[in-house]
């Protein structure tokens, strides 16, 4: 259980915008502390029909001037975002053609990446209620852990970021154990605290009206602690442990704020999507988390 964490290839899908821009600081973090290779790629949406005239005969057509002249501005301002990593990080821009999403999954997959890193996409007045179409297929269907959170814009200088709390919320499912050993390996080779973050329900309302002993909420507390120290044994780092009541994506929010952590590992199923307790909850306690997430 002593094995370190290896990134040696980080994809950094890209937009250009400010959340693009947070989104590299965190890049940038990570491949100067882990020595990897930041992949920089941005996709070009397929050509499409353009209108070409009115009248009888009016016909569609995709203009190759047009088509080129979009490829080219592409290209400078994918050259010009690169332009501004840090020198010593290894940057390589990418350019491709087709659909976000799954240019990005077959890419990392292709390339065997490490670690996508990507803003949730989620803004306007339903923020709290949207992932970005594109980062929900890229959490749906990629292989590797995903970077990702609301917030990514506000992102310090990549020589500011630093990780002096790492929590983990874990729905205590099959996989829990793998998800903490990535949390607990971080948090080692950061020289981070670990915080272990398990929410139960805040209600009877919450396991379908069943009646419970008015004590029913501390056992569950009580038997979620037992569970979570024998997840712990054999671990690099060991955390303390929260148990939380309530929702389970307002409840991490809240611990995970309360504790001031900089980071929430949360996990994924081997398969694609999400899994457990977390497979309703994931997209939320991303959208609502004030911190990065890492879905393993």
């Amino acid at each position: 259980m002593n094995e370190e964490i290896e990134i040696r290839k980080i994809l950094l899908p890209v937009e250009f915008s400010e959340r693009s821009r947070g989104a590299a600081r965190y890049a940038e973090a990570l491949a100067s502390r882990f020595h990897a290779e930041l992949v920089v790629l941005h996709v070009v949406p397929p050509p499409y029909l353009l209108y070409s005239g009115a009248g009888e005969g009016t016909a569609y057509a995709a203009l190759p001037e047009v088509i080129a002249d979009r490829t080219a501005a592409a290209k400078a301002r994918l050259d010009a975002f690169v332009a501004q990593i840090p020198e010593g990080i290894r940057a390589r821009p990418v350019l491709l053609e087709g659909d976000a999403a799954g240019a990005i999954v077959d890419f990392a997959h292709a390339e065997r990446c490490d670690m996508v890193v990507m803003s949730t996409h989620g803004y306007g007045p339903f923020r709290r209620f949207l992932i970005g179409s594109v980062t929900a297929k890229v959490l749906h269907d990629v292989d590797c852990p995903v970077w990702t959170g609301p917030h990514l814009e506000a992102a310090p200088e990549w020589r500011d970021v630093q990780w002096r709390r790492i929590a983990c919320a874990l729905d205590l499912g099959p996989r829990s154990r793998e998800v903490l050993a990535w949390a607990a390996r971080m948090a080692r080779q950061c020289g981070a605290a670990l915080s272990l973050v398990h929410a139960v329900p805040g209600s009877t309302a919450a396991l379908g009206g069943l009646t419970f002993d008015p004590e029913w909420g501390a056992e569950l507390a009580r038997m979620a602690r037992e569970q979570m120290a024998q997840l712990q044994e054999g671990m690099p780092v060991c955390g303390d442990m929260h148990v939380e009541t309530g929702d389970a994506a307002a409840a991490v929010s809240r611990a995970v704020e309360e504790l001031g952590a900089d980071l929430l590992v949360i996990g994924r199923s081997l398969h694609s999507g999400v899994m457990g307790r977390l497979r309703a909850n994931a997209y939320a306690i991303i959208r609502e988390s004030p911190c990065p997430v890492v879905s393993i």
